[in-house]
């Protein structure tokens, strides 16, 4: 669970959840294209795409003069399993707790 505190981290802010969903639209995405019709400006764009990158969330690679995004799919896979992890644990609590309502003798 550890190794994905940081991924949960980075898509904790609205702004990265959205250049994740954009970036799950597209093979590879580039600053300019990332930044298209949005009030954000790239500044910002770049520290949040570095926040991300630093996750293991997506990367970035080099596509001549540009620096091009994609998601990281094994970063995904990683976080998908911990998510279902933690939904396992709550079915187990909420099954015991409704087993033990339902065999409490009414006190009323």
């Amino acid at each position: 669970m550890a190794d994905t505190a940081p991924i949960f981290a980075a898509l904790g802010d609205e702004t990265r959840l959205g250049l994740v969903a954009r970036l799950a639209r597209a093979d590879t995405l580039s600053i300019a294209q990332l930044t298209e019709k949005t009030p954000v400006t790239r500044q910002a764009v770049q520290r949040d795409l570095e926040v991300l990158e630093e996750a293991g969330r997506i990367r970035g690679t080099r596509g001549g003069r540009e620096h091009l995004w994609q998601l990281e799919p094994a970063r995904l896979a990683l976080a998908q399993r911990s998510l279902a992890q933690i939904s396992s644990w709550w079915d187990e609590k909420l099954a015991a707790l409704k087993e033990k309502v339902e065999t409490e003798p009414d006190t009323k």
